[in-house]
């Protein structure tokens, strides 16, 4: 059905791509073939300000404006004008101003569709087509909402040369007149995969053990790993793990079994494919988790002693059938040298040759008693040894009232007193004997003096 034009073109607000596009051709239709038709007319008659609004038109042709039910283009019928007038340029503007709106307003709401999703190798070339548009056709690039340069263009086709991680993205090629979507682009830029690494292990022997796997170098691309598990050639269920997503768990279903296991993995993307696999005894991948809350406390009155306590891993079953030994390191924080001690039970031990007052670092792993290897080593606990408290010294010169100091690095040492003969009987100094020898050291130290007096004589 026929349109209100003339208010629909002044609003310059089309309400679907559809009518933006039919805007931008009634626009072009008005203004480059020189006529006006009553709806051209009816456009510029609301524009109050427009100097030429009230000159005489003449009637231009019926147009008639036709909306298809299946959604295709709008139909447009013209009859040949019976004259033409001269367009006046105030309407062409405003008609004008209403087809830029429209061109961007069809950009922006232009149906979406489904990007082509294209995977491309680090550091490659590619040439990225605009769908079925011809070579020459005149398009333009965009990535991510972003324009991209015109030297970037080979006809149509974008060329992009050694491919970067930043060039994954959403490519979409437009009609440059019309800003038609004619292709979009979905570029991830990645790797093909590398060998993955695996290992199995069992921290909860006898019950089963588990298999991990990672890639070496990142892909940057989504990756599918699928694992196989053979118990001679029987295929063993390998259930996934819940919190980690490359890792699943076995259950062993025949101890002590001298058949051995093998375990396969393959990866691949959209850009490659690889796989390894490894064969095993049952009893060489038995490592338990490392021993839980070592605790290290110093031992009172005794500044060379350690005490360690520990708790066997939660993880490990039954310490009772499968017991557990103990491996202990410890070294003080000032050598990078370590005592080892390995106890065959319990979980404690008391270091007797620790330096006094020095911090000290302790470390504790754990093993089955009969297969298997150590585990890794637990979260190290530190302490120092007990230390007595500084006592404060005093002289013997002091008054028991006097306060006790600590005496100066830079005062003068304690010298020797010379006490009267009188003072010797009740103070407690030196007895009797001591003055005699005094006196027998003074006249033979005369008698020195005189002889050799008569000798130089």
């Amino acid at each position: 059905m026929p349109w209100g034009l003339g208010s629909w073109i002044h609003r310059q607000k089309p309400s679907s791509p559809q009518e933006a596009l039919l805007l931008s051709r009634i626009s072009q239709r008005c203004c480059t073939d020189g006529i006006l038709s009553s709806h051209c007319r009816s456009a510029c008659s609301q524009q109050r300000q427009s100097p030429m609004a009230a000159a005489p038109l003449a009637q231009g042709p019926a147009l008639t404006v036709t909306h298809r039910a299946d959604g295709g283009d709008f139909d447009e019928e013209a009859t040949p004008p019976p004259m033409a007038a001269p367009v006046p340029w105030a309407c062409c503007a405003v008609l004008a101003a209403a087809a830029a709106a429209a061109v961007v307003y069809a950009q922006r709401h232009s149906p979406q569709e489904t990007p082509h999703v294209q995977y491309e190798r680090l550091g490659s070339d590619v040439t990225l087509p605009c769908g079925t548009a011809n070579w020459d056709a005149a398009v333009t690039w965009r990535v991510n909402g972003t324009d991209l340069a015109p030297d970037l263009l080979n006809g149509s086709q974008l060329v992009l040369r050694g491919l970067e991680l930043g060039h994954s993205g959403v490519y979409a090629c437009f009609h440059r007149d019309s800003w038609h979507l004619r292709h979009q682009v979905l570029l991830n830029v990645g790797l093909p995969p590398r060998e993955p690494v695996l290992s199995c292990r069992s921290n909860t022997y006898p019950k089963g053990f588990y298999c991990s796997w990672h890639l070496p170098t990142p892909t940057y691309i989504p990756n599918t790993f699928n694992v196989t598990v053979l118990h001679g050639s029987k295929i063993m269920v390998c259930e996934k793990d819940p919190a980690l997503k490359n890792r699943c768990h076995i259950r062993y279903m025949h101890l002590f079994s001298t058949v051995k296991y093998k375990v396969s993995i393959s990866v691949s993307n959209a850009l490659g494919h690889n796989a390894t696999a490894i064969t095993f005894d049952e009893f060489t991948i038995v490592k338990p988790d490392p021993p839980e809350n070592v605790v290290a406390r110093p031992v009172p009155s005794n500044p060379r002693r350690l005490e360690v306590t520990w708790q066997t891993p939660s993880t490990w079953p039954d310490p009772e059938s499968f017991p557990l030994k103990f491996f202990l390191r410890y070294r003080p924080l000032i050598l990078d040298q370590w005592q080892h001690v390995e106890l065959s039970d319990g979980t404690a031990h008391t270091i007797t040759d620790a330096y006094a007052g020095k911090e000290y670092i302790i470390q504790v792993a754990a093993k089955d008693n009969e297969i298997g290897t150590w585990s890794d080593w637990s979260v190290a606990a530190h302490a120092t040894p007990w230390t007595e408290e500084p006592r404060h010294l005093t002289t013997e010169a002091q008054a028991p009232e006097t306060t006790t100091s600590t005496t100066s690095s830079l005062a003068p040492p304690p010298t020797t007193k010379i006490c009267d003969p009188g003072e010797l009987g009740s103070s407690g100094g030196p007895s009797a004997p001591f003055f005699i020898s005094v006196l027998v050291t003074l006249a033979l130290a005369a008698a020195a003096a005189a002889a050799g007096s008569l000798l130089i004589w």
